[in-house]
């Protein structure tokens, strides 16, 4: 008998550890051999720990379990209510495209016999075979851009690190997922680590890499215990090292671990963190595919880029381009927080509605309230009412309505949410986390604070001011934790004036 517990973080916090104990002793009790197997999650947060039981006719999904459910894995599951069925049959999972996390709660994470049974190292084998420009080109082809944040097309930034001349370069994964409302960085690297060794290998011999580092934040303990076994199993394999594949090409990387700063998730400060420097903003140019890591050349791709990249060595260019919207190319994995009744990631195609995404995969407010609002792309994200709730997830269309898909996390908010407080909120976090490198980040978040503050005085004239503030520092700062703060505070100012309204009339 086979029985999967996730060793995801998220299950862990709500309890998994005690219910795969409690499953072993009930199993023991009972006389019957179980093989229990720790999987990362389906992604369906709000029934964890989900446990499944393989059967004749597939995974079966309980949840979510207790300690004390151990025993109705071994009884009758007709009428039981934590009996949901099939797992690849619930609504979450049949409504969804999942490429990049097909794997992901599906097998052994740390197997990567099991990996390559699930087509694993097909896309490695394939790119072993072809020159670095062609390999370039099939990510070009296949329309994959950037999943941290910008969107830049990768495999244009591939090229620009295969035809520079240097005698080494890197490829370095930001893993320093620090956006609220995000987790598919850490649920693909706790889930499916090979995934993402594999694309940093091939990116490798894209572009004539023969290193690569995983910078990955500190607050991520499980990440970094699975992203560093499965790299020594890797290497063991001969997946890494001196003679990948037996292809006597070079590939090998490492895991380095930051301290939490939310600026290193820019990719420059990142570099220098890598380093062993002050987290600090780089002006640009030199660009980091130019003078990158140590500088030399560098790939800084986020995760789910490059865990993406076997999908499409293993099925091609084309087949991941015919998936989604517009030149939103492929699938997003949606990560749905905050206040709703399903949280969880959700992977889909781009093109989806976002109120679809709220109100009918994420069902709506978890308090039942109306949904006031839903924040996308972290805390730097613009603030979405109802009213734009057509809008198509896509780069272009969200940038089209003042937003961003930035990670793509979503983070809800019902009507008793203050909006003022949220705007609060955000220039408070840019202030807090600002590295200093530039006055309109460091002196405009600390002037952003004192301004919204008078506006919940009463003051008419702070509006404007505070307009005018946000333009500077969208205009003036070096990268996006300046350059985006005004999103969510000029859109919490546009579409819910009533909240500034109302702490005016307050404060009279």
């Amino acid at each position: 008998m086979k029985i999967y517990v996730p060793m995801d973080s998220a299950a862990k916090a709500l309890g998994a550890d005690a219910v795969a104990e409690a499953i072993r002793d009930e199993a023991e009790a009972r006389g019957i051999t179980a093989q229990i197997v720790r999987n990362g999650t389906r992604g369906m947060v709000w029934l964890e720990p989900l446990v499944e039981v393989e059967t004749p006719e597939g995974r079966m999904a309980w949840g979510p379990m207790t300690p004390a459910d151990a025993h109705r894995l071994f009884d009758a599951a007709e009428d039981d209510p934590k009996a949901l069925g099939l797992t690849e049959e619930l609504e979450w999972m049949r409504r969804q495209t999942r490429l990049t996390f097909a794997r992901c709660g599906v097998i052994d994470p740390l197997s990567l016999e099991e990996y390559e049974a699930h087509g694993g190292l097909k896309g490695l084998r394939r790119a072993l075979a072809m020159k670095g420009e062609e390999i370039v080109d099939e990510v070009k082809y296949s329309g994959l851009r950037g999943r941290g944040g910008a969107g830049f097309p990768t495999g244009i930034k591939w090229d620009t690190v295969r035809l520079a001349h240097a005698d080494r370069k890197y490829i370095v994964c930001n893993a320093d997922e620090g956006d609220s409302g995000t987790f598919a960085d850490r649920m693909i690297m706790e889930g499916d680590p090979f995934s993402l060794i594999e694309g940093m290998a091939i990116a490798g011999l894209a572009t004539g890499a023969t290193h690569g580092f995983v910078y990955l934040r500190s607050e991520y303990p499980d990440a970094i215990a699975v992203m560093n076994a499965a790299v020594k199993i890797a290497r063991d394999a001969g997946v890494l090292g001196g003679d990948v594949l037996g292809s006597g090409r070079a590939f090998d990387m490492e895991i380095r671990v930051g301290a939490g700063a939310y600026v290193c998730g820019e990719e420059t400060s990142l570099l220098n963190s890598l380093e062993g420097k002050r987290g600090v903003v780089r002006a640009k140019p030199p660009l980091p595919a130019l003078e990158g890591a140590f500088g030399k050349p560098t790939v800084v791709n986020n995760v789910i880029s490059l865990a993406t990249v076997p999908v499409i060595f293993e099925h091609g260019a084309q087949y991941y381009a015919d998936f989604g919207l517009g030149r939103s190319k492929g699938t997003i994995p949606v990560q749905i927080a905050g206040n709703v009744a399903r949280g969880g990631l959700f992977e889909t195609a781009f093109g989806m509605p976002l109120g679809e995404l709220v109100d009918d995969i994420a069902g709506g407010t978890a308090t039942g309230r109306p949904v006031k609002a839903v924040q996308i792309g972290g805390p730097l994200g613009a603030y979405f009412p109802r009213s734009k709730f057509d809008t198509p997830f896509g780069y272009e269309e969200f940038d089209g309505q003042g937003g961003l898909i930035g990670h793509a996390g979503l983070v809800v908010f019902d009507d008793s949410a203050d909006m003022l407080g949220m705007a609060r909120f955000a220039m408070e976090f840019c202030a807090v986390e600002s590295c200093g490198k530039c006055t309109p980040c460091r002196i405009g978040a600390v002037r952003g604070v004192e301004t919204i503050d008078r506006i919940a005085r009463g003051d008419a004239d702070a509006a404007g001011l505070l307009t005018d503030l946000c333009e500077t520092m969208k205009d003036g700062s070096l990268c996006a934790l300046g350059g985006f703060t005004p999103y969510p505070v000029m859109s919490a100012l546009t579409h819910f004036p009533d909240d500034f309204a109302t702490s005016k009339e307050a404060a009279e």
